[in-house]
């Protein structure tokens, strides 16, 4: 066997084992060979910290200088706190906001088929019937919502405020929308493939974080839109902040649902490899069908 630091990325030979009634030795041209292996822990924390940290800086860049861009309203009222539209609405924030996203959708989609298929072999483990039809119509709501949910942001974030208003907004709304549906699916997708509740430590915090997040969701929710119509319609003073501070919190609500996925796969690994044809499950291929 030779081995080679696959993350340098030198090739990795791996001897693999000869199926039961196969040969006794393989060639050396039907070795398994690692191109990249990185551990799919460190893309999900990838996927946090890249759009995390982008606002943070488009926030406090905007906010120190260019104030009176990104608290312009259609009331003209006092407002402290912009909203994320503002502050990535401007240049050069814009710029720097729409190339994070750029690099967060590639791995949110992958997350997305890999979560598909996660809970594709936890369907095939349940005995019940109806629980396996029920969890199979879940599953296809899961997914499309959460694709739903990732191609609206990519909208959002490439159809700013400034440019398009009435567009940017329809698709805020479908961004908010399937982000609550998504999270609400999922939970009861849990609870049919998890009858008796979870069955580890990791399962356990994983469920009560995914709750957590989506009960603060909705009560974000419940008070952007409140403060939305009061700055609308009435123009209160400070209204739009309290809409903003409340996008804000949905975000980042949004982000830490997403981010139990390190809990979900704490210890795999996302690979390119060469010779894995012997290892591919048709329950692990990438499909947009529904199943």
């Amino acid at each position: 066997m030779q081995s080679r630091n696959a993350l340098d990325g030198e090739p990795q030979f791996v001897k693999v084992q000869p199926e039961a009634g196969g040969d006794a030795a393989k060639s050396p041209s039907e070795k398994l060979i690692v191109h990249l292996i990185v551990s799919f822990r460190d893309i999900c924390v990838f996927t946090l910290i890249l759009p995390l940290g982008t606002l943070f800086v488009c926030f406090v860049s905007a906010y120190v200088f260019q104030p009176e861009e990104i608290h312009e309203t259609h009331c003209r009222v006092y407002n402290i706190i912009p909203s994320i539209s503002a502050i990535t609405g401007v240049s050069p924030q814009r710029y720097l906001w729409r190339v994070s996203i750029a690099l967060h959708i590639g791995p949110r989609f992958i997350i997305a088929f890999v979560y598909k298929n996660y809970y594709r072999v936890l369907i095939n483990e349940l005995n019940d019937p109806l629980s396996i039809k029920k969890a199979s119509r879940l599953l296809n709501v899961v997914y499309w919502l959460n694709l739903t949910e990732i191609s609206a942001l990519c909208c959002v974030t490439y159809i700013s405020n400034k440019e398009n208003y009435p567009l940017h907004e329809r698709f805020f709304i479908i961004f908010m929308t399937s982000s609550l549906c998504y999270m609400l699916a999922t939970l009861k997708l849990l609870k049919v493939l998890q009858p008796n509740g979870p069955q580890t430590v990791q399962e356990e915090s994983s469920l009560r974080y995914k709750k957590a997040f989506f009960a603060l969701s909705i009560a974000s929710t419940v008070g952007l839109i409140l403060f939305f119509l009061r700055h609308r319609f009435l123009c209160h003073d400070l209204a739009f902040s309290w809409f903003a501070l409340c996008e804000y919190i949905v975000a980042s609500a949004n982000m830490g649902f997403h981010c139990t996925t390190m809990l979900d796969f704490p210890t795999e690994d996302f690979l390119i490899a060469k010779n894995a044809n012997r290892y591919r499950k048709q329950q692990a291929s990438i499909s947009w069908k529904l199943d």
